[in-house]
């Protein structure tokens, strides 16, 4: 076990191990597991700063779940010049990814409880060994989960966590088992069967139609990506981020040309007025709609219509 002083990141690379993972990450490390014990997970615990600045986090080979250990915050995260998406979380929500990029991430403490939270990065060889027992895949990948909640989760982070402060280190049988666990819960809760590769490069076809035609459904509201992401089981951030590959877009971004693409057949195929036209497509303000649909299309809904 070791305890540290508080620190300032360095300059993150592309990717590295868990051990330099903490070198990018400002706060205090409250205590660490080592030893052989820990040979299939490597876990730390952390005091985190109260205001993060934007930063960028590296990747890693391991999964990686960050548990909240005590206070609340509001956890932003984003892919690399993308849209910020945001989780408010607290006590016993968690974070799970293993992401073959990096990404960036900034937060918010609230309340006075200090803000601290657990990483646990289990070992490639056990997630493996585990996934192609379980589902005959060594290659399995996970869901990316920002602020989610599992009580079976929190009850295996918390007995793992009493091993890490325990006196002379823990059980390493004990040890051993937990990390066994872990690994059988997150591929039975959490794996992602529709891509064998670390991460989905692209989001599935069926989540696309099925993202598309909610938002489709839904032009006259305001847009509620919370909403479409949970439509496919999916978190905000990580949607967001693969929606982009699949469309070239963001969601909001085809939110909007979804709006203007109707708005142009009400124009072109009715003689529903323009106002009318605009409430339609979801905008209450005339002048607001005609802003958009020029932006969109070049021309304002007047002169679109006449042409």
């Amino acid at each position: 076990m070791a305890f540290e002083e508080d620190k300032k990141p360095d300059a993150p690379p592309d990717r590295t191990s868990p051990q330099g993972h903490e070198k990018y990450i400002a706060g205090r490390t409250l205590i660490s597991g080592d030893g052989p014990a820990w040979r299939d997970m490597f876990v730390q615990v952390f005091s985190r700063l109260t205001m993060q600045e934007p930063f960028l986090v590296p990747a890693v080979a391991e999964p990686l779940i960050v548990w909240v250990m005590s206070g609340e915050a509001l956890v932003e995260e984003r892919e690399l010049g993308g849209e910020w998406m945001a989780n408010r979380v607290a006590v016993g929500d968690f974070f799970l990814t293993r992401s073959a990029t990096p990404y960036e991430l900034r937060w918010v403490a609230k309340g006075d409880e200090p803000f601290q939270v657990m990483h646990l990065y289990l070992s490639v060889p056990l997630f493996e060994r585990v996934a192609e027992e379980l589902s005959g895949k060594a290659t399995l990948g996970l869901r990316d989960i920002s602020g989610g909640r599992d009580e079976q989760l929190s009850h295996l982070l918390a007995l793992i966590h009493r091993e890490l402060t325990a006196e002379g280190a823990g059980s390493a049988l004990f040890i051993q088992g937990l990390a066994q666990s872990l690994a059988v819960h997150l591929v039975r809760h959490y794996a992602s069967w529709e891509n064998g590769g670390r991460r989905q490069s692209a989001l599935p076809g069926a989540k696309l139609r099925r993202a598309i035609a909610f938002m489709e459904a839904h032009l006259q509201e305001p847009f509620d990506l919370a909403q479409v992401a949970r439509g496919v089981g999916m978190s905000e951030f990580h949607f967001s981020r693969l929606f982009k590959k699949a469309t070239g877009l963001s969601p909001s971004h085809h939110f909007i040309r979804q709006r203007v693409a109707r708005a142009q057949r009400l124009l072109q195929e009715t003689d529903t007025s323009i106002i009318e036209v605009a409430m339609a497509v979801g905008y209450t303000s005339p002048s607001h709609f005609a802003q958009i649909f020029r932006r969109e299309t070049g021309l304002s809904p007047r002169d679109y219509r006449r042409d």
